[in-house]
């Protein structure tokens, strides 16, 4: 009993730790996408809390970390441009809606259809993503608004402080896991510029950049309760219905994929659905308490897990020392070097990109280095939902091809009688392997073709059995359909009379085909 309650008081404070730790560089990022969207700081801000704590508290993967993320951010800017940031607020309240309906009808699940290429080319295309996203901080608005790279001193100051920051990570648990390396690594290279009064670049500094606004603060109240002031008619919802699907089906790819992704990392389960409904009512919450909504964050996540948050105390206690952060602490968190944010987040690339990938050319068929590499870069060039679109429909077009590639045949030949046999699967992909078999002109007078085992399995199947059907009719032969199942009987019209019905040795199985749908 009493190690049961030291390993719990154990975990709660890793938990504690932990959460303090992604609270701290969420901060920046938080801020960082609400300008994307072209909304305040403080609705990304408020996003971050109110997704983080909902998320943590009731969804379905214990530390995961949720909020503000920037595959949300990018679609939000034309909404918000167009019609303003209170019809930003009413579309995440449907795209709420929609994760919730999601995970209701059990959705979440499909994810674990994803194919093992698609998920390692999401996991490096994010590690770059995250990488590029940082580069940001090496640059400095000039007097004209343009992007300037530091230079001299500014920039080697950048790069120490990046550097110490890392090693900290990297050689600290060696000695002690007391804390967090990350907070540890945070805390010191603070502390060291505050105390030798180094000219470095902070969180104010980031903020006055992005603002234009020298006085700029994170410091706020708590979020109150607001409706979306927008018409409720047809209108409305032409605008932000569209929105609202794309936001809901981008905001549950990326949740669902970095559950999968903290399943093999911590070798746990996590629960599709129950995040499907988590993230839903979420967004449906922030919505209608001024946030810019979100969903699941790689980069935070895997601060976490690495920093030893795995309970839900993890991302509960993110939240709300982000929201400490608003309330009261702003003036602390402002004067943390934006260095050692950027130094945590590389080592999360680091942990992040899969480096055994590297090694698996010339080890892995050509066609899962072609997903790999298509994901990688989509995930890079557009963005996350569009990159697994195109793993996904690739990868199923290897996988017909090489199903086509399989079709055989066996011939035998019985008296005056010639027997085909097929062996795979007859749909879109090897129809035209199933047509070239046969020979109508050459064949003789009686010919059978026994599908025992061949499974017909969509409507193009079956169209090339009636094809063959009127071939052998043209030629004035005599042609005998065996072993298909009911459905397929069912569907065949012109050949329907010439399938040999046996009730115990025809299989049973179902055809893709609209019509019996």
């Amino acid at each position: 009993m009493i190690d049961l309650i030291a390993s719990r008081t154990q975990s709660l404070k890793a938990d504690l730790l932990s959460g303090l730790t992604v609270a701290l560089a969420l901060v920046p990022e938080a801020v960082a996408f609400a300008f994307v969207a072209g909304v305040e700081p403080l609705v990304g801000l408020y996003a971050a809390f109110m997704v983080g704590l909902i998320t943590a508290a009731i969804g379905g993967r214990p530390g995961m970390i949720s909020g503000a993320t920037g595959a949300l951010a990018v679609v939000m800017v034309s909404l918000v441009a167009q019609h303003g940031v209170e019809y930003l607020f009413a579309t995440v309240v449907l795209m709420g809606i929609f994760q919730i309906m999601a995970g209701t009808f059990r959705l979440g699940k499909f994810i674990r259809l994803v194919p093992y290429p698609v998920m390692l080319g999401f996991v490096n295309g994010l590690a770059i993503v995250i990488f590029l996203a940082q580069a940001k901080q090496f640059q400095f608005a000039d007097e004209n608004g343009n992007l300037q790279w530091l230079q001299g001193e500014q920039m080697a100051m950048m790069l120490g402080l990046v550097a110490l920051t890392m090693a900290i990570i990297h050689f600290l648990p060696k000695l002690t896991r007391a804390i967090p390396s990350s907070l540890a690594a945070i805390v010191t290279v603070t502390l060291l510029v505050i105390g030798l009064d180094l000219d470095a670049r902070t969180v104010q500094t980031v903020l006055a950049d992005m603002t234009g606004n020298a006085d700029a603060t994170i410091a706020g109240c708590l979020p109150q309760f607001h409706i979306p002031m927008v018409p409720i008619n047809l209108e409305t919802l032409q605008v932000i219905v569209p929105y609202a699907l794309i936001l809901a089906a981008i905001g549950l790819i990326e949740s669902l994929l970095t559950l999968t992704l903290i399943d093999e990392i911590t070798e746990t389960r996590g629960r599709g659905n129950k995040e499907c409904i988590g993230q839903g009512v979420a967004n449906v919450a922030t919505g209608f308490f001024g946030g810019m909504g979100g969903c699941a964050m790689i980069g935070q996540s895997m601060i976490n897990i690495n920093s030893g948050g795995r309970g839900r105390a993890s991302g509960i206690s993110a939240a709300l020392f982000l929201l400490a952060f608003i309330l009261v602490g702003a003036s602390l968190i402002e004067i943390i070097p934006v260095a050692a944010l950027v130094g945590v987040m590389f080592i999360v690339v680091i942990g992040t990109f899969e480096w055994a990938s590297l090694r698996l050319w010339g080890k892995i068929p050509k066609s899962d280095l072609i997903v790999v590499v298509a994901v990688t870069g989509v995930t890079v060039w557009q963005d996350l939902a569009i990159a697994v679109v195109v793993g996904v429909i690739i990868s199923a077009l290897v996988f017909a091809w090489k199903h086509a590639s399989n079709m055989t045949f066996e011939v035998r030949d019985e008296y005056d009688t010639k027997v085909y046999l097929p062996n795979g699967p007859l749909f879109f992909a090897s129809i035209q392997a199933f047509r070239d078999q046969f020979n109508p002109r050459l064949d003789p007078p009686e010919v059978i073709v026994d599908f025992v085992n061949c499974r017909v399995m969509d409507h193009s199947g079956i169209e090339a059995i009636e094809s063959l059907a009127e071939r052998y009719e043209k030629a004035g032969k005599e042609l005998h359909l065996r072993h298909l199942s009911p459905e397929c009987r069912a569907l065949l019209k012109k050949a329907g009379n010439m399938v040999e019905v046996n009730m115990i040795e025809d299989p049973k199985y179902k055809v893709a085909d609209d019509s019996l749908a």
